[in-house]
């Protein structure tokens, strides 16, 4: 997913959980605020909390994704503006209206896909990718741009590759892990091996191993991208909703 943005690029982002905040009703589905539900669950380890506990973000070298507890709460936009610093970037989802003094910088359109109907296998092919290869997979990505791939975004998850000759070709992994669900993520094919299923073949394996968790496999992808949309719903994918993707700037004072 492939925004056009002066910041980053980025393949989905934070979403505000409606009804967590004070006079709160019935709980939200984990989808529904896919980052704040993983920041506060599986990926605790990894966030970075506001001061007020009202907003919290990824590790700055992880991943650019943010989140809102109630983005009715002017007190939650306070909180991440103080943990983010002053004219900083910060990605959000869903349907974020941002205080006046707070700068959008790009907005576009997403899908959300529920991958519980995908048939999970593994493959002998697939290899699991580490801190090691993580300058083979920063080129891989540069070359592909599936979206943000950071210094430690490995940490997240799982990351599967299939290499020709030696060489990293295609690759596709775990990034946020809501509970009971873990996003499949960083699909991506070099150009020169595309049309063999190389993408297909990794996104199984990627959802064998969320499967043997007892989780189900999601997915984001760019409203657009209608041949990555079109691979995914012939394996088994069904669009669960449209979130909005929206990069900003924090005040700058």
């Amino acid at each position: 997913m492939s925004p056009v943005s002066p910041e980053t690029e980025i393949e989905t982002a934070a979403e505000p959980v409606p009804g967590t905040g004070p006079g709160a009703a019935a709980p939200v589905h984990p989808l529904d605020n896919p980052v704040w539900a993983a920041l506060a669950g599986p990926h605790a380890g990894l966030a970075e909390a506001g001061p007020a506990g009202l907003a919290a973000r990824y590790a700055v070298d992880v991943s650019p994704f943010a989140a809102l507890a109630e983005p009715g709460d002017p007190r939650a936009w306070a909180d991440l503006a103080a943990l983010a610093g002053p004219d900083a970037p910060v990605w959000l989802t869903g349907l974020p209206v941002p205080p006046g003094d707070w700068t959008t910088v790009a907005r576009f359109g997403g899908v959300q896909m529920d991958g519980s109907a995908v048939r999970a296998e593994h493959d002998a092919e697939a290899v699991r990718l580490g801190p090691a290869d993580v300058p083979e997979i920063l080129e891989l990505v540069e070359l592909t741009r599936p979206g943000p791939f950071l210094a430690r975004t490995v940490e997240l998850g799982t990351y599967l590759g299939i290499r020709r000759g030696g060489r990293l070709v295609a690759m596709a992994g775990e990034r946020m892990r809501p509970p009971g669900w873990t996003e499949i993520s960083a699909v991506c094919t070099h150009s020169g091996h595309r049309g063999q299923g190389l993408a297909a073949r990794l996104v199984r394996a990627v959802a064998a191993g969320v499967a043997e968790r007892g989780e189900r496999p999601f997915l984001h992808a760019a409203a657009d991208n209608t041949g990555a949309i079109a691979l995914y719903e012939a394996m088994g994918f069904t669009l669960r909703r449209r979130p909005l993707f929206v990069g900003l700037r924090t005040p700058a004072a």
